[in-house]
C-alpha cells in the first residue's frame, strides 16, 4: 500500500469559486470540446508514452482533497505531438499535455507541477465559474469559443464560427484569482501524491526560460497572479513530504523515447495547411497491432489474404487494408497512417524500372515529406519480377518517421501493379511480419 505523505493542517484553505452550472453541465461541455480538439490537433499515437502520462495523471487525481472530488468527472491524459510548450484542461476532465512540455521538464516531479495546476482548474471548476460571470452568454456557445482559445489561428477560427467573437480568451485565460488558486490546490495536490511543490514553482521559471521574451503559451494563458513563485514555495513549507519523486528512470525514459522519433511539429506548422486529422482514430487515437488471424479479399484483378481486424477501404483504382484508428480524412483526401494500399496505375513506360520511376516520383510530388531512401531491390509479386523501394519521411499527420515501401510489377496488358506498405518507424516492427504475410500471399489473375 502506499502511504501518503503527511500534511501540516496549516495549509492554505481554499473554496470553489460560485457557479450557476452543474457539475453534469462541466462534463457535457468538457466531452464536447474534447471532441473538436481531437478532430483537430495530432494526438501522440504512442502506447508507453501515453501510459505514463496516464499514471501520473491518475496518482495526481487521487490525491484531489475530498471535497473537490466530483463523482461525474472522468479524468484522461493525453500527449498533443506539437513541440509548443503548452498544456490545457476542459471541463469535467479530459486534460492535453504538449509533448513540449514533457521535453523541457528537468524531472517528473515537474511534469507533475503543470498537470497539478491543470487539474486544479478541472477541480474548482473555474471553465464554468468563469463563465457564470458572463451569465449573458448561453452554454452551448462557449464550448466553440473554448476551442478556438485552446486551438488558435485559423483552425480556432473554424471552429469557434457561429459562437461569440472572443468568447475563447475570456474562458481558457484564467483571472489571476483563479490561477492563485490553481497554484495553491496544485501545491497541495502534488505534495499528497508524494510530489515536492516547489517542483511546481520550478517549473514555472524553467517555462520562462525556455519560452524567450515572449514566454510560452501555456504562462500567457495562466497569467502571474503576482509573487507566484514565493507563493508557491510559502505553501510548500506548510506541506511536508518525505523523498519527495522527482528524477524516475521511466521519466528519463520516456524523454529518450521522445528524442527518438525526431522533432515534433510546431503548432504554426500544424495551422498552417488547416489541417484536419484522420477522423475514426488515426494519429489521437491507439492503433491496434495486426491480428494473428488472416481472411481473404478477392477484388477483381487481385486476392490477398489480410489481418482480419483490417478494413478494406475501396475507392478508384486502389484498395487500403487498415485497421480501426489508423485512417480518415485530410483536407478532404483520405489518407491512413498503417497499412497497405493495393492497387493498379496507368504505365508511363513498357519498361518496369522507368514505369516505376514515374509512379515514384509522383507519390512523392504528392508526399513532399517522403525521400527515397537507396535504389531499388528485386522482388517477387505473385511469382513475377518486381521492384521494391523504400521511402521515409516525417509525415505531418503522426509527426514521426513514416516507413514507406513500394512494390511494382507489370501486367500483361501493360499497367503497373503495385502494392504499398506504410507504419511509422517506431511501429513498422510490429506490422512486418502482416505486411510479409500480405506480399506473399497476392495472386494476379489478368
Amino acid at each position: 500500500m502506499a502511504v501518503m505523505p503527511q500534511l501540516a493542517l496549516a495549509q492554505t484553505r481554499i473554496s470553489a469559486p460560485k457557479n450557476s452550472y452543474s457539475p453534469r453541465d462541466d462534463v457535457r461541455l468538457g466531452q464536447e470540446a474534447a471532441r473538436e480538439v481531437e478532430r483537430q490537433l495530432p494526438l501522440l499515437n504512442d502506447e508507453v508514452v501515453q501510459d505514463y502520462i496516464e499514471r501520473v495523471g491518475q496518482r495526481l487525481v487521487a490525491a484531489i482533497p475530498a471535497q473537490f472530488q466530483h463523482p461525474e468527472f472522468h479524468y484522461t491524459f493525453k500527449v498533443v505531438n506539437v513541440r509548443d510548450i503548452n498544456a490545457f484542461a476542459l471541463p469535467g476532465g479530459p486534460l492535453y499535455v504538449n509533448r513540449g512540455v514533457i521535453e523541457v521538464a528537468h524531472n517528473e516531479g515537474e511534469l507533475a507541477g503543470v498537470m497539478a495546476h491543470e487539474i486544479s482548474h478541472i477541480a474548482l471548476r473555474h471553465g464554468t465559474a468563469q463563465a457564470t460571470k458572463a451569465q449573458k452568454f448561453q452554454l452551448p456557445a462557449i464550448g466553440g469559443a473554448i476551442l478556438g482559445a485552446i486551438i488558435g489561428g485559423g483552425l480556432g477560427q473554424v471552429i469557434a464560427q457561429g459562437t461569440q467573437t472572443g468568447l475563447g480568451i475570456y474562458f481558457l485565460k484564467y483571472s489571476r484569482e483563479y490561477e492563485t488558486q490553481a497554484d495553491v490546490l496544485g501545491a497541495q495536490i502534488m505534495a499528497r501524491a508524494g510530489y515536492d511543490p516547489r517542483d511546481l514553482a520550478n517549473m514555472f521559471r524553467t517555462l520562462e526560460r525556455e519560452g524567450g521574451s515572449g514566454g510560452p503559451e501555456w504562462l500567457s494563458d495562466h497569467p502571474n497572479p503576482g509573487n507566484r513563485y514565493e507563493r508557491i514555495e510559502r505553501e510548500a513549507q506548510m506541506l511536508r513530504v518525505s523523498n519527495p519523486i522527482r528524477d524516475t528512470a521511466e521519466f528519463e525514459r520516456i524523454k529518450e523515447r521522445l528524442r527518438s522519433m525526431g522533432r515534433a511539429p510546431s503548432m504554426q506548422e500544424v495551422q498552417s495547411g488547416g489541417r484536419r486529422y484522420p477522423q475514426g482514430g488515426g494519429p489521437r487515437g491507439r492503433v491496434e497491432m495486426p491480428s494473428r488471424s488472416y481472411r481473404t479479399y478477392t477484388g477483381n484483378l487481385f486476392r490477398v489474404s489480410v489481418p482480419d481486424n483490417w478494413r478494406e477501404l475501396a475507392g478508384g483504382s486502389s484498395t487500403i487494408f487498415a485497421p480501426d484508428g489508423a485512417y480518415g480524412e485530410v483536407q478532404g483526401q483520405f489518407v491512413f497512417t498503417h497499412g497497405v494500399q493495393i492497387g493498379i496505375a496507368r504505365a508511363q513506360a513498357a519498361e518496369l524500372r522507368r514505369a516505376t520511376d514515374n509512379f515514384i516520383n509522383t507519390l512523392i510530388q504528392g508526399n513532399s515529406y517522403l525521400r527515397q531512401q537507396g535504389g531499388y531491390q528485386r522482388a517477387y509479386l505473385s511469382g513475377r519480377e518486381a521492384l521494391r523501394a523504400r521511402l521515409a519521411g516525417e509525415s505531418y499527420i503522426t509527426g514521426r518517421t513514416e516507413i514507406v515501401e513500394v512494390y511494382t510489377t507489370l501486367l500483361r496488358g501493360g499497367d503497373l501493379f503495385y502494392v504499398i506498405t506504410v507504419a511509422p518507424q517506431s511501429d513498422y516492427s510490429g506490422f512486418q511480419s502482416a505486411f510479409n504475410t500480405v506480399l506473399r500471399s497476392i495472386q494476379l489473375n489478368d
